[in-house]
Order: structure tokens, then C-alpha cells, then sequence
């Protein structure tokens, strides 16, 4: 996908995946404890815990995972396992996403189909939304502080937070169109800023 940073090049005792194998499981692990969305979760295991990515490396990837086709966590674990075994460690982080939890998911789906009908269990699974609402905010917030170092400034970052907030959140203009034309301003200016 793309070479490893220079940090990660200037720390080579940095932590990392010891095999696929452990790529494997570290995803399985991330993945079931993401019932509506991992973002928080990885950024705290891959960040705060296992150490193998900086804020700032987590940031740059996800923005890319983000713009590619697919589940964002997906292309983030693809790339994470391309970087560090190639297309080995690509194939056991997609397989940790998928193998257990597609299990889980199969389960639940008959316990969910058997239950539905209940009040309780329908109030239940509402209430979790504000709890998935707090969860995406939390990281949102966690990620602000990377942006300070970013070559656009941090007054502009803010304002393209901004922006693309108002446009998906308020405006409802469909996400692909705003990737488009505020993603593709924001890349255009930070590759002028670069090249000075």
C-alpha cells in the first residue's frame, strides 16, 4: 500500500506485529469489540496500546481508508497487514476482521429474527445509539489534536472540519460528492504547501 513512515523507519525497535498470525488475531480481537463500528476501538488499540501506529500515522491512514472503496476498518487493517508481511499480513488482518465476528453476526441475526418483536429488546437497541453517537464524537475529538501538525495549519483543518460538517451533517449533501470536491481541494493545497 505504501512504505512505512519516516518515524517508523528512524524507530526500527519500534512495536509491530510479531507474525500474521498475530496480525490475525489482534484484528479478531478488534473486531469483536465493535458491535457498530471499530474506529474507537482501533484507535485506541493501535495507538494508545499496541503502539504500531503515531496519532499522526493513524490519521494519515484513515483518511486514506476513509476514501477507498469499502469498509473503512477494512482497508485499514489491509493496509496495516500489507505494510508489515505484505500480501500474507494483508490477507490475516482481513481474515481477523471477518472470520469470528461473520459467526457472531450469523448468531445474533437468529437471536434478533427470534426477539424482534419485543418492546424491551427494541427499546434496548435504540438506547445504543447515543451510546454509538458518544463513542464516534470521543474519537473525533482524539483526532483533533494530529491536525496541529498537519501542513495545511490547524486554523484550516478546523475550517475543513467545519465545512464538511455542515455539508453532510446539515445540508445532507451526499458524502461521495463532498469526498470529491472539499477532499480534493484539501489534497490539491496541502501538495502546493508541500512543494514550496
Amino acid at each position: 500500500m505504501h512504505p512505512p513512515s519516516p518515524e517508523a523507519i528512524a524507530a526500527p525497535d519500534r512495536p509491530r506485529p510479531q507474525s500474521p498470525r498475530h496480525l490475525f488475531l489482534s484484528f479478531t480481537w478488534l473486531a469483536l469489540q465493535g458491535f457498530g463500528g471499530v474506529l474507537t476501538i482501533v484507535q485506541r488499540e493501535l495507538v494508545e496500546k499496541k503502539k504500531w501506529l503515531t496519532p499522526d500515522e493513524f490519521l494519515e491512514d484513515w483518511a486514506v481508508a476513509q476514501v477507498l472503496p469499502g469498509p473503512n476498518v477494512i482497508n485499514l487493517a489491509v493496509m496495516i497487514g500489507d505494510r508489515h508481511f505484505g500480501l500474507r499480513g494483508a490477507a490475516a488482518a482481513l481474515a481477523g476482521m471477518l472470520t469470528v465476528p461473520l459467526f457472531v453476526i450469523l448468531a445474533l441475526a437468529v437471536l434478533y429474527a427470534h426477539f424482534a418483536g419485543n418492546p424491551q429488546v427494541a427499546g434496548a437497541l435504540r438506547g445504543m445509539g447515543a451510546v454509538a453517537g458518544g463513542l464516534i464524537a470521543a474519537t473525533g475529538i482524539k483526532l483533533i489534536a494530529p491536525l496541529r501538525r498537519n501542513p495545511l495549519g490547524f486554523g484550516l483543518c478546523l475550517a475543513i472540519v467545519g465545512i464538511v460538517f455542515t455539508a453532510i451533517a446539515l445540508a445532507r449533501i451526499p458524502l461521495g460528492w463532498v469526498l470529491i470536491f472539499v477532499g480534493g481541494i484539501a489534497c490539491g493545497e496541502t501538495w502546493r504547501r508541500l512543494g514550496r
